[in-house]
Parts: structure tokens; sequence; C-alpha cells
């Protein structure tokens, strides 16, 4: 589980069937976290630009998206830190 913040979102004009419909955030980890810089996340959950979200990274991230190639998904929104 990774704690970022959403800096931007990716438009995909191509993409696999199973993430149609789906949006691409970029994800900035907040310094203490181990992860090694920007990286792009799917969001089902509707999080916006600025927001402190929680990622689910590897296999955690397919939960509910079994058939779609996703290696990380934002899962949750902060409230407060």
């Amino acid at each position: 589980m990774i704690i970022g913040r959403v800096v931007g979102s990716i438009v995909s004009t191509r993409k696999s069937e199973n993430l149609i419909g789906n949006k691409f955030m970029v994800i900035e980890p907040i310094e203490n976290m181990a992860a090694p810089g920007r990286f792009v996340a799917i969001d089902n959950i509707g999080a916006g630009i600025g927001e402190m979200v929680l990622v689910a990274t590897g296999s955690a991230a397919r939960v509910g998206m079994e058939q779609a190639p996703v290696d990380a998904a934002v899962v949750g929104i902060v409230d407060e830190e």
C-alpha cells in the first residue's frame, strides 16, 4: 500500500478492452514511502487532482478487475493525515 498525492491524469485513446471507461491518474508518493517516484494508477473511486490517496500495487490492485492488466489502483481517499 502506498500513500501519495494525485498530481495529474492521463488520457489513453487506445487501451485494453478491459480498461475502457476507467481513469488513469499520476501519483506522487509521499516522502516516507519506499516507492521509486511518480507512477500511473487506475482510479475507480473518483479521486481528483490534489487529493491524498491510498494505492494498492501488484496483485492486490487487480481485486475486482481480474481480467485487466492493472499493477496499481487507487483504493481510497485520505481525509486526514
